[in-house]
């Protein structure tokens, strides 16, 4: 599939401190610097002069000097001392005028060339990214589906039609990649390097949205695993129908899990423990694949100490905690609990 050169869109780089807020206090001190000079270039004038001088005279005559137009000296300048005040007074606030100028110009510009250059580096982040993920949608439930990712060592990408709500997140998420646009469009999810990800999160609030995304992610790049949300029952068989793996109601869910608090407390008390535990406990998988190690189940648990083996998933049947003899083949999938670290001891048990 031919590779659409991605449109401009809005970036930001992990670390970059924006440099607005200290434009704003260059030029508040330079209008304070302006006052400041207009206020001692007047009263000099009108005590320097060996001529009474108004001080509307003093205050015209300080800004012909300032700003070098000089149309016509007011205020006589006999004496050589006059002359050298008027002369270095008028230097110091051409350089004041001009710094304060300058100040306004990159005020005004700076976030365009801000853009650009962050615009380009995080192309560049984002080119070096293989195997992350995409999160379409960054309220509520994109951040919840964001903290899991972090807590699971996962690189992703976050999206989101409104700048401004990602900009609020970086407090939370300092290291965020993130593009601002249309979920939906084409060249933004190649933007994304959609044709290396491992999967997208289709979580915005619009289940319309969010089939749409379905149906570009998936022409874009056929192989990608996709997770929808979906407000209406009704839309669901639709998004699976468009393309996606696996579409989940918050709503449903919701209350499916209120049933489950209240049926079965302390299975949802562990399951809510795994979540919150400061050692980030977490249920994964990982799929065999041929050039995996063969070894059993019982040398695994040696190699990874901090893995337990809840199954084996071969085909659509699961071996439930497997014995120590029991040797997994490629093409099986290993249910293992484990904390964040353990999925990399075990990738390394079996090189």
């Amino acid at each position: 599939m031919p590779k659409l050169h991605p449109r401009r869109y809005a970036l930001r780089i992990p670390g970059r401190v924006a440099q607005l807020p200290r434009i704003r206090k260059r030029i508040i001190a330079a209008i304070l610097l302006l006052a400041l000079m207009h206020l001692i270039g007047t009263l000099g004038f009108m005590i320097m002069s060996d001529e009474p001088v108004s001080f509307s005279d003093a205050i015209y005559m300080t800004m012909m000097t300032i700003t070098t137009v000089g149309y016509n000296e007011v205020v006589p300048l006999n004496t050589l001392d006059e002359r050298l005040f008027a002369g270095f007074f008028a230097i110091i606030g051409f350089g004041t005028i001009t710094f304060l100028f300058t100040s306004l110009a990159t005020f005004f510009l700076e976030s365009d060339l801000d853009h650009s250059l962050r615009r380009r580096r995080m192309e560049k982040a984002i080119k070096k990214l293989s195997g992350h993920y995409i999160i379409c949608g960054f309220g509520r439930v994109g951040c919840n589906v964001a903290d899991e990712l972090i807590h699971t060592r996962r690189k992703f990408v976050a999206v989101d039609i409104e700048e401004e709500r990602l900009l609020g997140q970086l407090e939370h998420f300092p290291e965020l990649l993130y593009l601002s646009g249309d979920a939906s469009d084409d060249e933004l999810l190649l933007a994304t390097d959609i044709n290396d990800a491992a999967g997208l999160f289709a979580v915005t609030g619009d289940d319309s949205l969010n089939l749409m995304i379905v149906i570009t992610a998936r022409q874009l790049n056929p192989r990608v695993r996709i997770v929808a949300r979906c407000h209406e029952i009704r839309n669901a068989q639709k998004m699976k129908k468009a393309g996606a793996d696996v579409v989940i109601s918050p709503d449903f869910t919701g209350g499916s899990r209120i049933a489950s608090s209240m049926i079965r407390p302390h299975v949802v008390h562990f399951l809510d423990e795994m979540l919150r535990s400061e050692q980030k406990i977490r249920l994964e998988e990982l799929v065999l694949e041929k050039h995996h190690r063969l070894c059993s189940i019982g040398e695994l648990r040696t190699l990874c100490p901090d893995c337990v083996m809840v199954a084996i998933k071969s085909g659509s049947d699961f071996i439930f905690n497997p014995g120590p003899d029991v040797v997994p083949t490629p093409g099986q999938i290993l249910i293992v609990m484990l904390p964040p670290q353990g999925r990399s001891e075990l990738l390394a048990a079996l090189r």
